[in-house]
């Protein structure tokens, strides 16, 4: 049968943390299948803020949710594309959300599928934006960030969110590493329960 996709594997732990009518954070909104995953699990009454620091990812995002709903898919949180860097997210989302937030997802890298690749995800946006991460979710909230350490620069972004979410005391939170242990470069999974809401 075979494990769950790293991809997968965050959505599970996503749900399992996210009741209908919450709200959720797509970190890096790139080609909007995260976007649309997180927007079922919110439900229809919940909302989705989807950041991303290119139009044509926000684009490609706003097409996958236009296609979901000709196709019929119905229940989905309200979206909200923001064109901003992650680590300025807790200006973005409303004021009354900080603190109640039920879940963040980082799919980080580059945006794949024909766009530019010398685009990528840097260690110091990511984690000023894991940091405002904690800052908005709930107790019991969590943050899932897939890492890429096999394109240039992915390995060193790795390591840093690696070394973030070691370095977070456990009674604030704890961490977790879902991962392939034979590949070096394949994507693996940090997943950051918030524990305590003075983080």
């Amino acid at each position: 049968m075979g494990f769950l996709s790293v991809l997968s594997m965050a959505h599970k732990w996503i749900a399992e943390r996210t009741a209908p009518g919450d709200t959720v954070i797509d970190a890096t909104a790139g080609g909007g299948v995260d976007t649309l995953a997180l927007a079922g699990i919110a439900g229809a009454n919940g909302t989705v803020y989807a950041f991303d620091i290119q139009q044509e990812a926000l684009d490609r995002t706003r097409a996958r949710l236009d296609a979901a709903a000709r196709e019929g898919k119905s229940g989905l949180a309200g979206v909200k594309l923001v064109l901003r860097n992650h680590a300025h997210m807790a200006e973005a989302v409303d004021a009354d959300a900080a603190g109640r937030i039920s879940a963040v997802m980082f799919n980080l890298g580059y945006l794949p599928g024909g766009g530019d690749q010398s685009v990528i995800t840097e260690p110091s946006s990511t984690l000023a934006a894991l940091q405002a991460s904690l800052t908005l979710l709930r107790p019991g909230g969590i943050i899932t960030c897939v890492l890429y350490p096999g394109h240039p620069g992915g390995a060193e972004e790795a390591a840093a969110v690696e070394a973030f979410a070691a370095a977070l005391p456990q009674k604030q939170a704890q961490a977790v590493i879902y991962r392939q242990l034979q590949r070096d470069t394949a994507p693996y999974l940090i997943a950051i329960e918030k524990r305590d809401a003075g983080v």
